[in-house]
């Protein structure tokens, strides 16, 4: 890349970046999470879409140590939402794993996200405006998928 930026390029990076991080927080808000804080309900969806993870891969996943994972997941297994069972691979090793209940937190919560993100796109925007908003997610998606 020895070749200078754009400003558009600058500017658009600036700007999708922003806008990114403001969708992630309305986003991230929109489901009420009831008794689980917002790192808990981060391990329990990375959960639901494993076969079961160790406390140490989730503390390197999400980039916290080991004891604070510790205590994740403790509050989730006293919630009911997570269980602890034998690595089938490596019965020295303990896979935390979601619980029905558990998933059903999961897609409640996907559920109203995508519920709240529609209902904005449907309120504040035209069809026009959700027709651009469609293209553009279509070159986002281009830059990502090489």
């Amino acid at each position: 890349m020895g070749d200078q930026l754009s400003p558009s390029a600058v500017e658009a990076s600036q700007r999708v970046r922003a806008v990114i991080r403001r969708l992630r927080r309305g986003i991230a808000g929109a489901s009420d999470p009831g008794d689980v804080t917002l790192s808990q309900a981060t391990v329990l969806t990375r959960l639901a879409d494993s076969d079961g993870l160790t406390t140490s891969d989730l503390a390197a996943a999400d980039g916290v140590r080991h004891q604070s994972m510790t205590s994740t997941v403790a509050a989730l297994l006293d919630l009911g939402l997570v269980k602890r069972r034998p690595d089938p691979r490596d019965g020295r090793r303990l896979l935390v794993t979601v619980t029905a209940k558990g998933r059903r937190h999961v897609e409640a919560g996907r559920q109203a996200r995508g519920e709240w993100l529609a209902a904005r796109l449907q309120e504040e925007c035209t069809e026009e405006e959700r027709q651009t908003i469609l293209a553009a997610m279509a070159v986002l998606d281009r830059l990502v998928h090489d």
